[in-house]
């Protein structure tokens, strides 16, 4: 959990946008619900070449009038719609649907991630898994929580697992290594990774994170990450006794990378992604 002293000032305003993500995640949800699996779902090619849906074009939408409707000076940054400003020194960041491939192929380990940052720091974060009824949320300095089928939330902590061979290890993709700027490099470190890790699994996206966050997973690592798939993360991680930082060990979310761990293992993450002398195993 952060250390640096919260004033009760900030302890209030991240409650109230705690209590506004989880609110604009459910209907967010509830809304990309509406879409999956429904047959003769229109998918077009971005730029980038990941894919977009009417789902996430309608999703986001809703998770922008909510949060500016509640919150119109904040600065919001989705996925799909781009950036609007703000004066409060709050910045909304979304991806209404991260895991948009498995999204569209009924597979229903996709998240609505919800994530806000004041000054530049993570303060709330929502994971939310829909097709599971599943999510995790957190606040800076009001811990992490975990909630599933509409139970009671339960404290959300990472594991405690002291070494890589007995972790195990989730990623997105793990072909995304060799997509890096420095595709060499990014093989040679899924190599290790792969070789020291004791379970690697590609239960990704946001889903990965969550299960960081409540101890089944001990590592999630993208290489490729932008600003939207992280900012709910950063603060979900945190909050549940974990690290979260890129792959140089800075704590940003603008990197485009991220490795989530239960904070025990990260050293010896980061070291294997960057050192090319590091043992296999």
């Amino acid at each position: 959990m952060p250390t640096e002293t919260i004033s009760v000032a900030s302890v209030n305003a991240a409650a109230e946008r705690l209590e506004a993500a989880r609110a604009a995640a459910a209907l967010a949800g509830a809304e990309a619900l509406r879409w999956f699996g429904a047959s003769g779902l229109a998918v077009r090619s971005k730029d980038d070449r990941s894919p977009v849906t009417a789902a996430d074009l309608a999703a986001e939408r809703v998770l922008r009038e909510s949060l500016l409707g509640r919150f119109p000076d904040d600065a919001f940054l989705g996925e799909e719609s781009g950036a609007v400003g703000g004066t409060s020194g709050y910045e909304w960041i979304v991806d209404p649907i991260d895991g948009t491939r498995s999204f569209i192929r009924g597979v229903p380990l996709w998240a609505t991630l919800v994530g806000c940052r004041h000054e530049g720091r993570g303060v709330v974060g929502v994971i939310a898994i829909p097709a599971l009824d599943e999510g995790v949320y957190a606040a800076a300095g009001a811990g992490a929580w975990h909630v599933t089928r509409g139970g009671a939330a339960a404290p959300a902590r990472v594991s405690a697992r002291p070494t890589l061979a007995e972790g195990l290890c989730c990623s997105s993709d793990f072909t995304s290594f060799g997509r890096r700027a420095d595709a060499r490099a990014g093989e040679a470190a899924r190599r290790r990774v792969e070789a020291a890790c004791g379970t690697l699994r590609t239960w990704g996206d946001g889903y990965g994170y969550l299960l960081v966050a409540t101890g089944r997973a001990d590592v999630m690592i993208d290489p490729l990450m932008n600003a939207w798939d992280a900012a709910a993360v950063e603060t979900v991680i945190a909050e549940a006794g974990g690290r979260f930082t890129d792959w140089r060990g800075r704590p940003r979310i603008d990197s485009g990378e991220g490795l989530a761990t239960n904070g025990v293992v990260h050293d010896a993450l980061l070291h294997l992604l960057t050192n090319p002398a590091s043992p296999a195993g």
